[in-house]
């Protein structure tokens, strides 16, 4: 059997990454699209995991904790961040640095964490 060359592995690492963007741009995976107004002066990215019903009278799952997707992207200016919803579930119980948000009229609870938090789960996979 013939050994691969690197330019054999190179080629079929890259389409893997085609593959994956050809998947989100073409449905074939579900993403949920962030976009952080505070993150070029704070560093860092709110994650929302639950939320103040007005109509029930309590806090309720929302956010992380309910999505349907498959992947999250992080418009931050430019630059797009897209990592799995495992993955950010992962980035949230190892970095994840609770807060509240008061702002009217939507109370809502989450985590901070920074891009280098994400990057850093990627290097443990």
């Amino acid at each position: 059997m013939a050994e691969m060359s690197d330019f054999d592995l190179d080629f079929s690492y890259g389409l893997g990454g085609e593959q994956l963007v050809k998947d989100i741009l073409t449905g074939g995976l579900t993403v949920e699209v962030k976009r952080d107004r505070r993150w070029v002066e704070t560093g860092n990215i709110y994650i929302e995991t639950s939320m103040y019903s007005k109509a029930i009278h309590k806090w309720v799952e929302s956010g992380l904790m309910t999505t349907k997707a498959d992947r999250w992207a992080f418009v931050l200016e430019d630059l797009v961040i897209i990592v799995s919803t495992d993955d950010l579930k992962k980035a949230i119980d190892k970095y994840g640095r609770p807060i509240s948000n008061k702002i009217e009229p939507n109370p809502s609870k989450g985590f901070l964490i920074t891009i280098n938090d994400l990057i850093e789960i990627q290097r443990g996979n």
